[in-house]
């Protein structure tokens, strides 16, 4: 392919940029940010950022329309921006283009996932896939290998994108399960907040117990917006947790862990807006979701800490398999 566009120049959206300019049979990637947004100028002053160089086939733009002359665009934004970009987009024509949203989250206070978010702004023939899984552009950068998965209403979009950005440092699957996939994805980013929590606090033996649990939680949810609850077992939750739950480059590992300590954390942690998504849909549905009641508690109303993450391990006796 000529060119493909990238809406996003933060730390997932420049790497994806630079793997598909690097690493897929990709001619040249055109890079969006807004003009004044600290990551877009460093990247225009100094061709790099604190992880990755430019390629010199790495175009950057400030125009949203000279970015969406491609056919296939990836985006890649904070979450709960990608309603008011959607109706930005909108005002252009987009017919038969393709769009791979590459963020993890539900949007607040709605709920929702973001393929739905995106398609309820779009009022035009267009085509999207999404792309969750585990991976950091720190060990990417290393040459790390990972997996991914990518999912679509549509199978021959879902085709085309995994073709398009196969490589040997990410290898993409095939999903079966649009809502799973993403529901699993954004609930992971939360139950990387509880896993940092327990690190702050240096209760990082109860992870176990934590990887048990969550799945299960989680599954109740997919249930209730219609997916597979076994798709919490994939690549799109559980195969995720490696990199969520553990790593120092998970942002909302390392939010949870200075929050435990009491220390401030200035980086974007996708899991906090979607825990308060999470809490709403839960309390008015009557969800059984304890892991993220208990997170609230102690990171929206200021509970004690200690006491709720240790009661959330504490609760009455039962066998371990009961839900």
């Amino acid at each position: 392919m000529e060119q493909i566009s990238v809406i996003g120049c933060g730390r997932w959206g420049t790497f994806l940029a630079w793997y598909a300019a690097n690493r897929c049979n990709i001619n040249s990637v055109l890079l969006y940010g807004i003009e004044d947004s600290p990551t877009y100028v460093e990247l225009r002053d100094n061709r790099k950022n604190e992880y990755l160089t430019l390629s010199d086939n790495m175009l950057l733009t400030t125009d949203i329309e000279e970015a969406l002359k491609n056919d296939f665009i990836i985006i890649s934004i904070s979450c709960q921006n990608l309603r008011s970009l959607a109706r930005q987009l909108n005002q252009y024509n987009l017919n038969g283009k393709t769009f791979l949203l590459a963020m993890k989250g539900l949007e607040e206070p709605s709920a929702e996932i973001l393929s739905d978010v995106f398609e309820s702004e779009i009022k035009q023939n267009i085509h999207v896939a999404t792309l969750s899984g585990p991976g950091h552009v720190e060990d990417y950068m290393r040459n790390v290998p990972s997996a991914a998965v990518i999912d679509s209403k549509e199978p021959q979009t879902q085709d085309y994108v995994i073709k398009l950005l196969q490589s040997n440092l990410i290898r993409f699957y095939y999903g079966n399960d649009l809502i799973g996939d993403q529901v699993g994805a954004a609930l992971k980013n939360v139950i990387g907040l509880a896993a940092g929590i327990l690190d702050g606090l240096n209760w990082y033996g109860l992870k176990g117990a934590l990887m048990a649990r969550a799945p299960i939680e989680v599954g109740r949810l997919i249930k209730f917006k219609g997916g597979k609850p076994e798709s919490v077992y994939g690549l799109s939750h559980l195969g995720d947790y490696e990199a969520t739950l553990f790593s120092r480059n998970s942002h909302n590992r390392m939010f949870g862990e200075t929050f435990a300590k009491g220390e401030p954390y200035d980086k974007l942690a996708e899991g906090v807006a979607t825990l308060k998504a999470v809490k709403a849909i839960a309390d008015k549905e009557k969800i059984d979701m304890p892991i993220c009641q208990a997170l609230y508690k102690v990171i929206f109303e200021k509970a004690d800490i200690q006491s709720t993450i240790r009661g959330l391990f504490d609760r009455s006796l039962k066998k371990e398999f009961d839900n």
